[in-house]
């Protein structure tokens, strides 16, 4: 486990629908180290938690209703009253077809996770979000972590729509 950070002081959100599925995920999360962690049923409660408490990561079901995993990413990356929109989400989904998973990135998801998880696979997701944060972009249709996983920059002739991620958005 030396590859994962230290989550003794974060915070993190939970967003499931599945009661039995945040148990897991928030049993997971103790197992890293992780001390505060709040549980909510539906997307729309867990966005009115976000006003409430400044959360340091989201792990987030995709499937859920009346907002599902994805409506959820754009409104925290979008919306005028978002409290954090650079912060760290991790989806979690069953389906993990390709085009779920470009769906997931092109909302602004920074990770995306396999159902079924393990101990050893959240904690690499975590790190990754944690540890290598990725700039954000902003163009007409997307804000959103890098959807780019290298650092290579953008194409000869592009511009670089990149921005340094906030110093308070950083743990």
């Amino acid at each position: 486990m030396a590859d994962f950070v230290s989550l003794q002081d974060f915070k993190v959100l939970v967003v499931d629908d599945n009661r039995h599925m945040r148990h897991i995920v928030r049993s997971i999360l103790g197992a890293l180290g992780c001390v505060y962690v709040r549980e909510c049923g539906d997307a729309a409660a867990a966005f009115k938690e976000l006003k409430n408490t400044p959360f340091d990561l989201a792990i987030v079901d995709w499937k859920m209703d009346p907002l599902d995993g994805i409506d959820f990413t754009k409104l925290v990356r979008t919306a005028k009253d978002s409290p954090n929109p650079y912060i760290p989400i991790i989806m979690l989904s069953a389906y993990t077809e390709y085009r779920r998973i470009s769906e997931a990135r092109d909302a602004g998801v920074n990770e995306f996770l396999a159902k079924p998880i393990s101990v050893s696979n959240v904690g690499r997701r975590i790190a990754s979000v944690i540890s290598h944060p990725r700039n954000f972009i902003r163009t007409k249709g997307y804000f959103g972590p890098c959807r780019r996983r290298s650092d290579m920059g953008p194409p000869r002739g592009v511009s670089d729509r990149r921005q340094e991620v906030p110093e308070e958005a950083h743990r």
